[in-house]
């Protein structure tokens, strides 16, 4: 039996609201209070997710067959972080270039 080849936007879709509900429900189990305008960013996007299948309408602000923008993906990265406690400043909290050139004396 073959199956047929997968669906891109289905799949980008619900990888969206697994993120969503994930970066909610962590931040309800750390205990961590979510300001007004996070929980109503998380619910209407989570609401265009499920009406037309992604969260925004303007091609150029994100790839062809993503369901979220790239501002929404990295405020919902954002929020994820937020909700697990981890501090986005600083090159502590960073796992770039920057962070292995000071952990090696400046080199």
């Amino acid at each position: 039996m073959k199956r047929s080849p997968p669906d891109q936007r289905a799949q980008a879709r619900r990888a969206a609201l697994n993120a969503l509900k994930r970066a909610r429900r962590t931040a309800a189990r750390a205990g961590v209070d979510l300001s007004d305008w996070e929980g109503e960013f998380l619910g209407s996007v989570e609401d265009r997710l499920n009406t037309y299948g992604r969260a925004f309408g303007d091609p150029d602000k994100g790839a062809a067959g993503a369901a979220l923008s790239v501002l929404q993906t990295v405020k919902l990265k954002e929020i994820s972080a937020k909700a697990k406690g981890a501090t986005s400043s600083g090159a502590a909290g960073q796992r770039g270039f920057g962070a292995r050139r000071a952990s090696r004396g400046g080199r």
